[in-house]
């Protein structure tokens, strides 16, 4: 696999726009697996060092730092909760009945998500299944805080702007899960077997046999970062582009699902 696009490079850092599926760091089980930090040092060296990680499947922002004092400087922030991050997720609303079965039930008055909504829920490794999370009540677990904020809606499908303020292991994908509406194509916390499919949107669709959902990959993309620069001491924001699956999958829904007020 060749090198991720490079976002923003200066003499001191670097960020990457890192694909779906690619690893960040090698794999603990796995130490063949193709990762980006395995690229990164084939081509600048191991001076280069990643500030924090993506899941697997999240597309998007990554920073790393060219130096020791950069690498301290930026990973203190978000060692300090200081980083402001965006995230964005096309997520499945789970019908009401099922919805107020799960954790953190979340919901308006017509049934949808709200315009904007937070939460709080200790998260921890889940003894029974290796590499996942759950949630812990009462005792065990971390605190864990995401606000998120509903874009667009869709019907059974939704745009979800995320803005983490805890950096645990797949919190993102447990809250919204753990809310009612998990990440569409979640293999670990949603439902596989929902698909979002042109022939499910558009009328009168033709080659259903052939027929390929309109995005395949877990529907989670880390589109900015807002942090201090280590050099000039001044806040600057990265932005990554939505992958063109999302632009593809969000016309599509916007033309034959058309988003509801919110």
């Amino acid at each position: 696999m060749p090198l991720s696009p490079v976002i923003f490079e200066d003499e001191s850092l670097i960020a990457f726009d890192k694909p779906s599926g690619l690893l960040v760091a090698p794999d603990r089980w796995d130490k063949k697996r193709e990762n980006l930090m395995g690229l990164v040092h084939a081509k600048f060296g191991h001076g280069v060092a990643n500030v924090h990680r993506l899941d697997a499947d999240t597309s998007g922002l990554l920073l790393c730092a060219k130096s020791k004092p950069a690498l301290d400087f930026l990973s203190g922030q978000f060692q300090s909760k200081t980083v402001g991050k965006r995230y964005h997720a096309l997520v499945v609303v789970l019908p009401l009945d099922e919805a107020m079965k799960v954790i953190a039930p979340v919901r308006d008055a017509a049934g949808a998500l709200p315009e904007a909504f937070t939460i709080e829920v200790a998260l921890g490794e889940d003894e029974r299944q290796k590499g996942r999370m759950r949630v812990f009540k009462g005792r065990g677990g971390k605190d864990c805080v995401t606000e998120f904020r509903t874009l667009e809606r869709f019907g059974r499908f939704a745009f979800v702007e995320c803005r983490p303020l805890t950096g645990r292991t797949h919190q993102l994908r447990v809250h919204l899960a753990a809310a009612g509406a998990p990440i569409l194509n979640d293999p670990f916390y949603g439902h596989p077997d929902i698909k979002l499919l042109l022939s499910e949107l558009k009328r009168r669709y033709k080659g259903r046999d052939e027929e390929k959902p309109l995005i395949a990959r877990l529907a989670l993309h880390a589109s900015e970062l807002t942090l201090k620069h280590p050099v000039t001491r001044e806040p600057f924001t990265l932005t990554s582009p939505l992958p063109h699956e999302f632009e593809i999958a969000l016309k599509y829904l916007r033309k034959f699902s058309p988003s509801r007020p919110r």
